[in-house]
C-alpha cells in the first residue's frame, strides 16, 4: 500500500515513467469529473464539462473551468492551478497547448487511449500524439485512499442493516411479505436503504441492486418486483462517497427457507471462504486464483460456473476505487499486488428459483489480505 505522503510522488512518478516508454515529453488529459482517471491524477472534483490536466518538466497543471478556481485551489493535489480568466476563456485543449508549450518544448505527448478523437486530431495540429492504457498505478490504493473507501463501506452497512431489519419485521400475508401494513416490494426496500445512504453522507448512483426470487438472476436489477415468502431477496448495495471512491457490499436474505435455498446459500458461503484462503499469501497471488478457488466449491456443491444459465456466470470479483468495477480482475492473470481493493463476490443463480450472492470488500496486504467489511453473513434476516 501506497503511503499517504508519497500519492503525489507516487502518481508523479508513474507518468515520468510513461513518458520515458513513450519519448514523450508531457502528458496531456482532457474530460471532465464523470471521467475516473482524471479524477485520480488531479483529486479534482469539478463539473460536467471538459478542462484540462497538463504534466510536463516535472510540474503539473490544472487548467480549471471557470467559476471552479476555488474549489480547485482546495482539491488539486498538483503543483499550479490555472483559471479561465487567466487564459482568456479559450477551449480546454487550446488551454492545454498554451500549458505544454510554457512547460517544455514538446514534440511529442502522450494522453490516455480513451480521450476523444476530437481532442487527439486538435492537438495533432500542433504536436505528435502518442496514446497509453496506463492507470498510473491508481489501482493500489493509498492509506487514505483506503480510508475513504471504508467510510463508504460503512455507510453500505448501515443500509443494509435496515434492510435486514425490515425484512426480519415482515409479516407474511397469504405468500407475501408485508412491513408496516403494506406490501414490500424491491423498489420499496430500495428506497428505505437509498434514505439511509442519504443520511450516511454518500450517493446511491443507482447502484441499489435488490433482486427478489427470478429477479435474482439479473445481476443489475433496479426493477419492481413483489417480495414473497420463501424466496431469496438479494442486496447488492455500491454507493460512493463524496471524495469518488466507490464501496461493495451484497449480502442475500429469505423469510422462509426451501431446500434449495439453503444448499445455494451454503455453497455460496463456503466459495468465498475458499475464495479468501488463495489469498492468504497477499502480494503476488494470481487473481485467477482467487476465482479458481470459488470455482472449485462450487462445483464440489453441484453448481455449474461459466457460460450457464443455472450457476455462477461472472467472475468471483473486481477492483473498487474511483470506478466500480475497476482493475484487477480476479478472472485475469494478473499478480495481485499490496494496496489492490478488491471484491470477493461468489454467486449462484437459477431463474426458476432464485439467487445467492456475498460479497465482501478486500484489501490485499504483502503478507495476506484484511477484510474492509464487518456485516454479518446470515440467511435468516434480524434486526441489528
Amino acid at each position: 500500500m501506497v503511503s499517504m505522503v508519497s500519492r503525489y510522488e507516487s502518481l508523479q512518478n508513474a507518468i515520468e515513467q510513461e513518458l520515458e516508454a513513450y519519448d514523450a515529453d508531457a502528458f496531456v488529459h482532457i474530460g471532465d469529473r464523470f471521467d475516473d482517471l482524471l479524477r485520480y491524477c488531479t483529486h479534482f472534483s469539478g463539473p460536467d464539462r471538459d478542462y484540462a490536466f497538463v504534466y510536463g518538466s516535472g510540474q503539473s497543471v490544472l487548467c480549471a473551468p471557470r467559476l471552479f478556481g476555488e474549489q480547485a485551489e482546495r482539491e488539486f493535489i498538483g503543483d499550479i492551478v490555472r483559471t479561465d480568466h487567466q487564459q482568456n476563456g479559450s477551449t480546454p485543449v487550446i488551454r492545454a497547448i498554451e500549458t505544454i508549450n510554457e512547460l517544455t518544448a514538446a514534440a511529442r505527448i502522450l494522453l490516455p487511449s480513451h480521450v476523444s478523437h476530437r481532442v487527439i486530431s486538435v492537438l495533432e495540429d500542433d504536436f505528435e500524439v502518442c496514446t497509453t492504457d496506463t492507470d498510473f498505478g491508481r489501482a493500489q490504493k493509498t492509506s487514505n485512499e483506503r480510508t475513504q473507501i471504508e467510510s463508504v463501506q460503512t455507510a453500505a452497512q448501515h443500509g443494509m442493516a435496515h434492510a435486514e431489519a425490515i425484512l426480519a419485521e415482515t409479516e407474511v400475508q397469504q405468500d407475501t411479505l408485508h412491513w408496516k401494513g403494506e406490501m414490500l416490494t424491491t423498489e420499496r426496500l430500495r428506497r428505505e436503504v437509498n434514505a439511509v445512504l442519504a443520511k450516511q453522507g454518500v450517493q446511491d448512483a443507482g447502484n441499489t441492486v435488490i433482486g427478489a426470487g427470478r429477479s435474482c438472476s439479473d445481476l443489475h436489477f433496479t426493477g419492481n418486483d413483489e417480495i414473497r415468502t420463501g424466496e431469496t431477496v438479494l442486496l447488492d448495495i455500491s454507493p460512493r462517497g463524496k471524495s469518488g471512491y466507490y464501496a461493495d457490499l451484497t449480502r442475500t436474505f429469505v423469510v422462509g427457507i426451501d431446500t434449495w435455498t439453503r444448499t445455494a446459500y451454503d455453497a455460496v458461503r463456503d466459495a468465498q471462504d475458499a475464495a479468501l484462503a488463495a489469498l492468504d499469501n497477499g502480494e503476488g497471488t494470481e487473481a485467477k486464483a482467487v476465482h479458481q478457488a470459488a470455482s472449485a466449491v462450487l462445483s464440489d456443491h453441484g453448481f455449474a460456473v461459466g457460460d450457464v444459465s443455472v450457476g455462477m456466470y461472472h467472475g468471483t470479483g473486481h477492483g473498487v476505487g474511483l470506478s466500480l468495477h475497476e482493475a484487477p480482475s480476479l478472472s485475469s492473470d494478473e499478480l495481485l499486488k499490496a494496496g489492490h481493493v478488491i471484491t470477493v463476490e461468489p454467486g449462484v443463480y437459477d431463474p426458476e428459483k432464485g439467487g445467492v450472492r456475498i460479497e465482501d470488500l478486500i484489501m490485499v496486504t504483502q503478507s495476506s489480505y484484511e477484510n474492509l467489511t464487518d456485516y454479518p453473513r446470515c440467511l435468516v434476516p434480524s434486526s441489528r
